[in-house]
């Protein structure tokens, strides 16, 4: 077997670009494709509609993961590929780096989403933070 890659996969285009990349130039690897669950979205969507849709939320969250993660599967299937399905919960770039680090990854590959100036600053770049702190190559694809 080849080496062992991670696509974080949140079905945009970029994530999509990413698992292409992936499935044309690295056929024989073994590719894990990961959806993350941001709480802190549900937070933001909890205090919209109020605090008590909290669990509504997470399930819908969970419901979006998976046909996310099958979205993915389709794709790599497409260019003849499997891939390795993973949902976590946490914050992206710590669950990210942290899946590298328990699944033995090779190298990671991901979409950026290519924000510039304030949003970047006070947002924070997923990609960049997974660069700065994953122990193994990164490849960041725009």
């Amino acid at each position: 077997m080849g080496e062992r890659i991670l696509v974080p996969y949140d079905g945009s285009e970029l994530s999509e670009r990413a698992l292409e990349r992936v499935v044309t130039r690295h056929p024989d690897a073994e590719v894990n494709v990961l959806y993350v669950v941001d709480p802190v979205h549900g937070v933001y969507t909890a205090e919209s509609r109020g605090l008590p849709d909290a669990e509504r939320w997470y399930a819908e969250a969970k419901a979006t993961a998976t046909e996310t993660l099958e979205a993915a599967a389709a794709l790599a299937a497409d260019h003849g590929v499997e891939v390795v399905q993973a949902r976590a919960v946490g914050n992206p770039h710590r669950v990210i780096v942290e899946y590298v680090d328990a699944h033995d990854v090779d190298h990671v590959v991901m979409g950026s989403h290519g924000r510039t100036g304030v949003s970047r600053v006070l947002l924070g770049s997923t990609a960049e933070k997974v660069v700065r702190r994953c122990p193994v190559a990164v490849t960041v694809v725009r």
